[in-house]
């Protein structure tokens, strides 16, 4: 991409979106278009239709997704599988109309079946059944894939995907009912923190691992990518380091720093036992993460702090 190339990024005011952006900026580029779900309601064909043939953008970030935990994920999923579907079969479809240059479709972990073998490879897409409480934002997630995948092998588009690990960080979403652990630890450990409150819980056993990434490592990774990366296989974005829930629990306490008792509610679902990626791929490109989960842990939290939530 030249500096000066019209770049659009879809979901711009979300975590992902909004630290794509702030990449693309600090690395010098200057013509970002963009436009909130006010001005651009992406499930329309025809305005993104409309969009596409009065901006031209020559390259195309699509962060923009209906996203949520494991409550959200498990309550909602007609929601989720619909409105995921028409964003993306949109967004891509319109980019092969106006012959976009390159393309970057950002999945999930949660693509690969619930009981695949761990770190997840990019070779295990479709090998199991998925994990049921996220099922339908997954299956979405995959038929992105394969629409990049298949408008390359038709088209001709050179059309990427990448599947990032589970993200945190600034501008994340600290709503209890909808947000992912990280996020809702933090709020969780700080409420109780300002109520003086004697434990917080903790949804599950707090047994299952899962591997964490600082999403402006993700931003710097998926710029990466759109330089150096031209494959039609997709590629997994991680640290390559996983942790279980209770080992997170605790750092989250001590960024918080507030003490008190956890209690981990057995009752509600703990969701796929292990999720770790394998980004051996992504290494032997030539990229690696940056931000320490504790160096990470203590930027999103002051996020949180200056988000008056």
């Amino acid at each position: 991409m030249n500096l000066t190339d019209k770049i659009y990024v879809a979901g711009h005011r979300g975590m992902v979106g909004s630290a794509i952006s702030r990449k693309l900026r600090a690395a010098g580029y200057t013509n970002i278009t963009a436009r909130t779900s006010a001005e651009l309601d992406l499930r329309n064909q025809q305005q993104v239709n409309d969009f596409f043939a009065t901006e031209q953008p020559a390259y195309v970030f699509i962060a923009a997704a209906k996203v949520g935990g494991i409550m959200a994920n498990n309550t909602y999923k007609a929601d989720f599988i619909y409105d995921n579907l028409m964003i993306e079969a949109n967004l891509i479809h319109a980019a092969y109309q106006q012959r976009v240059k390159k393309l970057l479709f950002l999945g999930s972990s949660c693509i690969y079946p619930k009981m695949a073998p761990q770190p997840l490879h990019e070779d295990y897409l479709l090998s199991g059944y998925l994990e049921p409480t996220n099922e339908a934002y997954a299956i979405a997630k995959i038929a992105g894939i394969k629409l990049c995948e298949y408008y390359r092998e038709q088209y001709g588009c050179n059309f990427i995907s990448a599947m990032p690990t589970n993200l945190y960080g600034s501008n994340d979403n600290y709503d209890l009912q909808q947000s992912h652990v990280i996020p809702a630890l933090i709020r969780k450990f700080h409420e109780a923190k300002v109520n003086r409150l004697p434990s917080v819980t903790i949804w599950g056993t707090g047994n299952p691992r899962r591997e964490f990434l600082y999403v402006d490592d993700l931003a710097d990774a998926c710029l990466y990518l759109m330089q150096h990366y031209n494959d039609a296989q997709f590629i997994n974005i991680g640290s390559g380091h996983d942790i279980s829930i209770q080992a997170l629990a605790l750092l989250v306490q001590q960024t918080v720093d507030y003490h008190c008792e956890l209690v981990f509610d057995s009752t509600k679902p703990d969701g796929t036992p292990r999720k770790l990626m394998d980004v051996t791929k992504l290494n032997t490109l030539g990229w690696h993460y940056t931000t320490s989960l504790e160096e990470g842990l203590a930027k999103t939290y002051a996020d949180f702090l200056g988000s008056g939530t």
